[in-house]
């Protein structure tokens, strides 16, 4: 199995169950974001995790390809960048997540990205098993 269809069957799941999280228990997910950003470690230690995530995606699959794979190389980028700036400037990851998330419909928003980008991957990642 390649890297690539073995991170998106892991990733996209994740992200289905992450985004239907998100639709169903909006008002919970604010809360919890709500408590997060005034929790310092909490800031640092999803830094940690993100980063890590990021850079063991980019070490399984990091290729600019012009197709769904670079989907993977984004995420891993984008999971990379968020973790240094939450270890680096826990402050300004903190503002950040209040000025995003203080919108009603924002979570909504984020969700529903998340549940398509999740479906999508697990589709190709699944589908790949049967070509």
């Amino acid at each position: 199995m390649q890297p690539v269809v073995f991170i998106a069957r892991l990733v996209g799941p994740l992200f289905v169950v992450l985004g239907l999280g998100c639709l169903i228990n909006q008002t919970v997910y604010a809360d919890m974001i709500g408590q997060a950003i005034l929790v310092p470690v909490v800031i640092y230690l999803s830094g940690l995790m993100s980063f890590l995530a990021g850079v063991a995606m980019l070490n399984g699959y990091h290729a600019w390809t012009p197709d769904w794979r670079i989907i993977i190389t984004i995420l891993g980028w984008r999971l990379v960048i968020a973790g240094i700036i939450r270890i680096m400037l826990p402050t300004a990851a903190a503002v950040a997540a209040i000025s995003i998330y203080s919108e009603g419909y924002a979570i909504a928003i984020a969700g529903i990205i998340v549940l398509v980008i999740g479906g999508f991957l697990s589709f190709k990642g699944y589908r790949a098993a049967t070509t």
